[in-house]
């Protein structure tokens, strides 16, 4: 059966906090017959689901055991539901279940058998009347925050995970809805025999839904208070003096005699007060001493002895392939509907076309139209592709839902790459050929459909560059102002070291020449651009007695510096390569953040000073339901 353990979320003051850091506990869990804790001691171990959690601000001592062993738990074994429902607005409850499922479950279930899935853990929720409703964000109207919470929960519950870890399940819901949500969760394991651990946080339960909690743990900054089934709790509390009221919610009562926040006394009755500090002295003493505690500690290390290999076996999950076919379905869906990510940019593309197209309306082949075509070529590969950036936003969202489904094991993060990066093109296709049509016929630049193809093409190349250089800064900085200014920054020193605004030649040597000039793609923007234009072409000549002409190759190699020992098509090429190797940066940046992540916090938790451990057991007596209390 499934041991239930709900726990009151700290408070600020509850931990032991030092500036700009915080401790967290070591953790041990017994997986299939009961979850503990035993006392943790040593450097922190590495686990990387935990780990990959914490904040950079964040320092974890101890260790951490599985079934008693330092192991990592397998896919499909554990799941978390955050307390920050982050979810793809643009998608409705049922498609975000589903293509979850698409993702998560193995490919030896056939697509109907996942949907069925799908279907009745959204019935489990109560969401069926919301199926088919999106589920909305900033700007958009969509479902509730408590029916945000119920999604999130399901997307968790599709592989029936044996350890489930649940963040404030109720917030955001109604006193009905918190009962019964918290009720189907707690009878999770009468589905299929399956015992499960179901460990979560929960804000003020109700009267209704304390009483659905088996086993209650007690902490104070760390320290055990009690731990025990939750119906004893009150019975423990009054013998050491601090009896509940009558009509008063019993884990309101535990809560306001432990909290020290406030300091301020307990009254034991009558006129008589004591000190929180004491009370709590009191509490964990009486624990410490008390057969139920002892039964515990011989309980775990029974538990530590016991061989539970087979309880954390790895389940199979969707092929790689159906991964990337399933996230590239969903990217283009998300893609489709938020109107930030690609349809507003087209607008604009097409409005700055049209102003493009009219100011370098008919340019001829005059000596000064020269300068003209090179001006317009420059803006159109630099500043018309500048504007991706405005889709970082979106971009953002997109890694937020990355982050907490990379987390939990639901997909590759090569899976997540490719399947974002084929999503793309079609639209980035329709951004090209639209506005490019636009502003290429009207000038009147170079006749002859080979021209156009490579002008569209290069556009193409352009923005897909800027996206992947503005997803490898949503990597790295996932803030909208500061993304949106670094890769402005870095775009910006690109343009001028590209060899317009300065000629090659021109460039100061140290840092601008070598490497930034050819570490620019504008470069090779320019200079494809400016082949495909002038190559072949007659202008007139700025020597009026002379009445010559110049061709389009004296003109790229005297006035515009252009390489011409190689084609424009290994421009291109090299254009094309570079969206490559910027994707592969993108895909080594977050595996490299996750490899060194927990690196670096295990390194500072080693530096801290002072290192507590605290014992959190199972009860021996353990029943389906149990509680922690965090305070």
């Amino acid at each position: 059966m499934a041991s239930f353990v709900p726990y009151h979320s700290p408070a600020p003051g509850d931990y032991e906090t030092k500036p700009n850091s915080s401790r967290v506990e070591a953790t041990a869990l017994e997986i299939e017959e009961e979850w503990s804790v035993p006392k943790a001691k040593g450097e922190s171990s590495g686990w990387r689901e935990e780990e990959g959690r914490l904040g950079s601000d964040t320092r974890q001592t101890g260790e951490i055991l599985i079934n008693g062993k330092k192991q990592a738990l397998a896919y499909g074994t554990s799941a978390y539901v955050t307390q920050d429902d982050t979810l793809m607005t643009t998608l409705t409850v049922g498609e975000a279940v589903h293509y979850s499922a698409q993702l998560q479950l193995p490919d030896s279930m056939s697509n109907q058998e996942k949907k069925e899935r799908a279907d009745f853990t959204i019935r489990e929720m109560g969401l069926q009347d919301a199926i088919n409703t999106r589920i909305g964000g900033w700007g958009v109207k969509g479902i509730s925050g408590g029916q945000k919470r119920r999604v999130s929960i399901c997307i968790e519950i599709l592989t029936r995970p044996r350890l489930l870890f649940l963040d404030e399940p109720t917030s955001g819901l109604d006193s009905a809805a918190s009962y019964y949500v918290m009720k189907r969760i707690a009878t999770f394991d009468k589905r299929d025999d399956v015992r499960r651990t179901i460990i979560a946080s929960i804000h003020q339960p109700s009267t209704e839904v304390f009483q659905l909690f088996d086993n209650l743990c007690l902490l104070s900054s760390g320290r055990t208070v009690y731990f025990g089934p939750a119906s004893a709790a009150s019975a423990f509390f009054a013998s050491n003096g601090f009896p509940c009221p009558s009509l008063m919610n019993p884990s309101d009562h535990m809560l306001k005699t432990i909290n020290k926040d406030f300091e301020q006394d307990t009254e034991l009755g009558g006129k008589d007060t004591i000190h929180t500090e004491e009370v709590i002295e009191i509490l964990v003493n009486s624990y410490k001493s008390s057969e139920m505690n002892r039964e515990v500690e011989k309980e775990v290390a029974e538990l530590i002895e016991k061989d539970t290999s087979s309880t954390n076996k790895k389940r199979k999950h969707a092929g790689f392939i159906s991964q990337c076919f399933s996230l590239t379905k969903r990217s283009s869906v998300n893609m489709y509907r938020d109107l930030g990510y690609y349809w507003l940019r087209l607008a604009i593309y097409v409005a700055l076309a049209i102003s493009l197209a009219t100011i370098f309306y008919d340019l001829g082949t005059s000596h000064r139209s020269i300068q003209d075509r090179g001006s317009f070529l420059m803006f159109v590969s630099s500043f018309i592709t500048f504007m991706t950036i405005g889709g970082f936003p979106s971009f953002v969202e997109d890694m937020k839902v990355f982050e907490r489904e990379r987390l939990n094991g639901h997909y590759s993060v090569t899976a997540y790459v490719i399947g974002n990066t084929f999503s793309s093109i079609p639209f980035l296709l329709l951004v090209s050929l639209i506005p490019g049509s636009i502003a290429y016929y009207l000038p009147g630049l170079q006749k002859g459909f080979e021209h156009f193809v490579y002008f569209i093409c290069c556009l193409f190349s352009c923005l897909m560059l800027v996206e992947s250089l503005m997803m490898i800064v949503a990597s790295i900085v996932p803030n909208f102002l500061m993304g949106i200014i670094t890769g402005a920054g870095i775009q910006g020193m690109m343009i001028l070291s590209g060899g317009f605004f300065r000629l090659p030649s021109d460039l100061p040597k140290p840092f601008w020449k070598y490497p930034m000039f050819y570490f620019a793609f504008h470069r090779y923007a320019y200079q494809g651009l400016f082949k495909n234009e002038f190559e072949g072409l007659r202008f007139a000549s700025d020597n009026v007695e002379g009445g010559s002409y110049v061709t389009g190759e004296e003109i790229l190699t005297n006035t515009w510096q252009v390489n011409m020992s190689y084609s424009k098509w290994v421009d291109l090429g090299i254009l094309l390569g570079m969206i490559f190797l910027y994707r592969v940066l993108f895909l080594v940046n977050i595996k490299t953040t996750e490899k060194l992540k927990p690196i670096i916090v295990s390194f500072l938790s080693s530096r801290t000073s002072t290192k507590r451990t605290t014992s959190i057991m199972q009860n021996p007596n353990a029943t389906p339901l149990q509680e922690v209390q965090v305070t």
